[in-house]
């Protein structure tokens, strides 16, 4: 892990694994990083709007504890000291947790997530909760009524931060956190960090537990770590991961994954391309950022290979039975009460799964399988299918059609049960981030981040900073 960033830098801007690494050579304080965290958020959050609540006091005693353990020799491990922020579905005991939503505003936790339990245990400090997507049930991170989150590339005009982890992606990439904890049950690690020029990991089912996260759909809902680099990204998601006794679908998968070795490059790799008819409806500027990307990771001795496969993404957004009924067997009774005070939009989603049948519901899964087995074997002899992850780069808010989801690239991710990276691969002439996405089978996250660090070495993309913060 480099550290290029000279002496007296204000740790606010300094990427998550170069705090550790300063904060583990006693080079700073776990009290410096948090007050300039909290100095940044003071300054830039009324207009950025990312948080829901900041923990400052507890954030403050928690430092000076962390300060206190290391100088004395006990740290408990390499992150002891740095700060991360929650998306406000992530329970913390006697905080409130709403889901972004007006009907949940009093709703306090009783108990803590285990994927807080596990950050905790390392040391790290719990800033505070982000904005979401009312029940994390949307991709442009709109929130009508607790308000949308700013996406700090343009400070002009208001664009659609992506979502529904719109506060976290805003959040990191205004250096008011390091990293920050997302949800993805269609894209919603992916598409923020898409829109916010981040790097983002949408998990494999049952990878990281879900214990103690307000659930939209249960068996497509996966946490995962945003950051501003592979490395910051792998280094959290060594912590969350791994089999938890309070999550179902966490049983029967692989033991806990060790700290993916980032350094093996992209020699002998075969990567596909998307199919030729998928570039239909994509900008031009994220096609040419794209095509870029597998020019550069064949530079570096990756194979690039076509692959069929046997289906179409945008076939696959219609393909929601799931995500619907689930989505209405936790939240259709407040979508179904005219006094609710819930965003219309969301509404009508929730709204959508109500006439699902148990029959209809089997026959989602029984698709789902098959289509979970034909992938499979499209890509058997590949180690990464490449896609962009989003049509275009973040567009106004005020253009946005609430009908029409920025999921095309990422739905099929979650509904085959696959995992996936998303990061910078350039930006608009205009100065708006560009995204690449990397698909790899089930369980194989460390592929996914072995490449993802191949292609950040190789780039600058990640290192870019918005300008005017």
């Amino acid at each position: 892990m480099s550290d290029d960033f000279p002496a007296g830098t204000d740790p606010a801007l300094l990427p998550a694994h170069v705090l550790a690494a300063r904060i583990a050579a006693r080079r700073l304080s776990p009290v410096e990083v948090v007050e300039a965290l909290l100095a940044r958020i003071a300054r830039l959050d009324q207009r950025l709007h990312a948080f829901v609540e900041v923990y400052g006091a507890d954030a403050r005693l928690a430092a000076e504890g962390a300060d206190r353990a290391i100088r004395s020799g006990h740290a408990l491990g390499p992150l002891h000291g740095v700060p991360v922020a929650l998306k406000d579905l992530v329970d913390v005991e006697g905080r409130i947790t709403s889901g972004g939503s007006l009907a949940h505003r009093d709703r306090r936790s009783r108990t803590t997530a285990t994927i807080v339990r596990r950050m905790v245990a390392q040391g790290m400090i719990v800033l505070g909760k982000t904005h979401t997507v009312e029940f994390a049930f949307g991709g442009w991170g709109t929130n009508a009524h607790l308000g949308t989150p700013w996406n700090p590339w343009d400070l002009t005009e208001a664009r659609t931060p992506g979502g529904s982890s719109s506060g976290s992606g805003v959040a990191v990439a205004a250096r008011m956190a390091p990293w920050a904890i997302g949800t993805d049950t269609g894209g919603s690690v992916r598409m923020p960090a898409s829109f916010c020029g981040l790097t983002g990991l949408k998990v494999t089912t049952g990878r990281i537990s879900t214990a103690g996260i307000m659930p939209l759909s249960a068996s497509l809902d996966t946490p995962g770590p945003m950051g501003r680099s592979v490395v910051d990204v792998a280094w959290l998601y060594s912590v969350l991961q791994g089999p938890d006794p309070l999550d179902p679908n966490t049983r029967g998968i692989p033991t806990a994954d060790p700290m993916p070795d980032l350094e093996r490059g992209a020699r002998g790799l075969r990567l596909a391309r998307m199919p030729e008819a998928e570039r239909a409806g994509v900008s031009t500027e994220m096609l040419e950022a794209y095509d870029r990307s597998l020019d550069t990771l064949a530079d570096l001795g990756a194979e690039i290979v076509e692959v069929a496969l046997p289906l179409r993404f945008a076939d696959l957004m219609t393909a929601s039975t799931l995500h619907m009924a689930e989505a209405y067997h936790v939240n259709g009774h407040l979508a179904e009460d005219p006094e609710a005070p819930l965003d219309p939009a969301v509404r009508k989603r929730i709204l959508a799964g109500a006439g699902i049948s148990a029959l209809d519901y089997l026959r989602a899964r029984d698709a789902q399988g098959r289509m979970k087995r034909e992938m499979a074997a499209a890509m058997a002899g590949i180690d990464a299918l490449l896609t962009p992850t989003t049509e275009h780069a973040a567009v106004p808010l005020d253009t946005l059609d609430q009908d029409r989801l920025p999921s095309r690239f990422t739905r099929f991710g979650n509904l085959l049960e696959l995992c996936a990276l998303a990061l910078p691969n350039g930006f608009t002439p205009a100065g708006l981030p560009l995204s690449l996405q990397i698909v790899c089978k089930p369980y194989d996250e460390a592929m996914a981040l072995r490449i993802g660090q191949a292609y950040q070495r190789a780039t600058e993309w990640h290192c870019r900073v918005p300008a005017g913060l």
